[in-house]
């Protein structure tokens, strides 16, 4: 009974995150309403940083959603959307920016830690310390090994 209890409590809290858009933004046509939320999950919300707009619940982001979905009930295409808000916004709004010399860094890095850090970690596994012999016994300390035999 815990468990199921448990189960609920935990499924409840995940579904009020899933997504935030509140009845009154969504669009009357579902296709649209489609449309609308594929396009926030590619745009990254200003305040929270790692959420898309359609995951944060943040009042500026609220805005932005509301933009989208303007502009997609006026007729413009997603390429026209994702080109208003890259515009107005720079390449932090896309959750996927574009491959160019100013985010080299932000692609490429995680490949070349990865690659550097598993360098590092063979080459740490690798090095074994010498096999360091032991001194000899002194002769009170064989004969208390001796004694307790």
């Amino acid at each position: 009974m815990r468990s199921a209890l448990a189960l609920i409590f935990v499924a409840l809290s995940l579904a009020g995150s899933a997504i935030a858009v509140e009845p009154d933004e969504m669009l009357k046509d579902p296709a649209q309403e489609a449309r609308a939320e594929a396009l926030g999950r590619q745009l990254r919300c200003p305040v929270c940083k790692t959420e898309s707009i359609e995951e944060s619940d943040a009042d500026f982001t609220r805005d932005l959603r509301r933009v989208v979905r303007e502009q997609i009930a006026n007729g413009k295409t997603d390429r026209q959307v994702l080109d208003f808000m890259h515009d107005r916004y720079g390449d932090f709004i896309l959750l996927r920016p574009p491959f160019k010399p100013s985010t080299w860094a932000l692609w490429l890095a995680p490949p070349v830690l990865l690659v550097l850090g598993g360098i590092f970690a063979f080459f740490m596994t690798r090095r074994r310390p010498a096999a360091v012999e032991p001194a000899p016994l002194s002769p009170s300390e064989q004969a208390a090994v001796e004694a307790l035999k």
